[in-house]
């Protein structure tokens, strides 16, 4: 009689991953971190600004910028992404400023559209794109939909806090939603581009 086959080892040997696979997605202590100081962040900017404590307001801002960089696998790439977010958010302030509905409160920063506490929560959204905002990553009409809605809620939740006068709400509304539905699926997309939040398997890597 043949003898019994041997039965395989129940734990098959570690497949090594594909180069670029994600292996330190950020979990979700980290998750809700980014989260929670991103919006104390934004509060302490509004606030601040509303009430006379621009400084503190923007100093708290750029202590969790600070944070976020130092949490990243790849500090650089990740600075990138906040520098290109920035970037296009000043467009987009400069193209609202044209409505001539509103006004931000603060101190003006020479040749910018807007207070210097202000452009910190450009930055500071580019902080959550890729941590507390990753379940936006390839879902570009998803981020549409959800910046038509929120960038609108922010922008009157902060004027009523204080730190904007409105003056045409009727204008500042559609077009607040049409900007936030183009620039989310962008900001999404400049994301993925730009990681800096995990680290990628080498090729031949063991998991």
């Amino acid at each position: 009689m043949n003898p019994l086959p041997r039965a395989r080892p129940l734990n098959p040997r570690p497949v090594a991953q594909p180069p670029g696979s994600d292996v330190s997605a950020p979990g979700t202590a980290l998750r809700i971190a980014n989260f929670a100081l991103c919006q104390l962040a934004w509060f302490a900017a509004v606030l601040g600004a509303a009430n006379g404590f621009e400084v503190a307001g923007c100093a708290v801002v750029l202590a969790v910028l600070a944070w976020h960089l130092g949490t990243a696998a790849h500090p650089a790439r990740e600075a990138a992404l906040l520098l290109s977010v920035t970037v296009v958010g000043l467009l987009a302030e400069a193209a609202q400023a044209q409505l001539d509905a509103f006004h931000y409160v603060g101190t003006a920063v020479p040749g910018a559209p807007a207070p210097l506490w202000l452009l910190l929560l450009w930055p500071l959204l580019g902080c959550m794109l890729n941590v507390s905002l990753r379940w936006l990553h390839g879902r570009h009409l998803l981020a549409a939909v959800c910046g038509a809605f929120a960038g609108p809620l922010a922008f009157f939740g902060g004027a009523r806090l204080g730190a904007a006068q409105v003056y045409d709400a009727s204008t500042l509304w559609p077009a607040q939603a049409i900007g936030w539905a183009a620039l989310m699926p962008l900001f999404v997309a400049l994301a993925g581009r730009l990681d800096g939040i995990v680290r990628r398997a080498a090729a031949g890597e063991a998991s």
